[in-house]
């Protein structure tokens, strides 16, 4: 039997499907860089976080190989956040968010995502970083929607320092929006800003590849 968890629906999915949508990438669209290894980082602390890189080098040599930002992903989350509660991800990511929400998003992205809010589009982050430590700030940005990596969690609510479900980058971008939005969604525009998201972007009607450069 599967875990439980995969199935879980996305925080922010509404009741009604809506027919169009606008997509944006986190991770350097949204934001300046990479949540995910930034939150690690922050969490952690510069010494603890030395220490896990070195031990995973054998992670990063099979990456060099297989290429599977996934499995490096995965081990990463194995390392440094294994056994946390889901409550204590969700608290310290609040946290995060909170400490650096200000200085981490590109304002003219930020521009954007606003005037599409005004036309009343509905709009979704799709990232390949953890949903859970994205959603404080897809609140701050009252997106209508967050389509992310999951963690897995056990029957304890701890993490077990695996994902549930496919790292959510260039293909599993589309086949996720598909399965929450229906097949005959209209993508009306895509941002995203590398190769991970070239496919959500083929797929909408205005294609934004690296259209956002401002730094706060």
């Amino acid at each position: 039997m599967g875990n439980p968890d995969a199935k879980r629906q996305p925080s922010f999915r509404t009741s009604e499907r809506p027919k169009e949508i606008v997509a944006f990438d986190f991770d350097g669209t949204l934001s300046i860089r990479d949540s995910f290894t930034a939150f690690l980082k922050w969490r952690v602390g510069p010494m603890v976080w030395a220490a896990g890189l070195v031990q995973l080098i054998p992670a990063a040599l099979r990456y060099v190989v297989d290429r599977d930002r996934g499995a490096i992903k995965a081990a990463s989350v194995d390392l440094f956040l294994k056994g946390l509660s889901r409550k204590q991800i969700s608290d310290e990511a609040e946290r995060y968010a909170s400490a650096i929400y200000d200085r981490f998003m590109r304002p003219d992205a930020l521009a954007c995502w606003e005037e599409w809010g005004k036309k009343g589009v509905h709009r979704v982050i799709v990232t390949a970083s953890p949903e859970t430590t994205i959603e404080p700030f897809a609140r701050r940005l009252k997106a209508d929607n967050l389509i992310g990596t999951r963690f897995e969690f056990d029957a304890d609510e701890k993490l077990t320092g695996r994902f549930s479900t496919p790292n959510c980058r260039r293909e599993q971008k589309v086949l996720r929006i598909r399965e929450v939005y229906g097949d005959d969604v209209r993508i009306l525009a895509a941002y995203g800003d590398t190769s991970g998201d070239e496919q959500m972007i083929e797929a909408a009607e205005e294609k934004g590849f690296r259209v956002f450069t401002g730094r706060p």
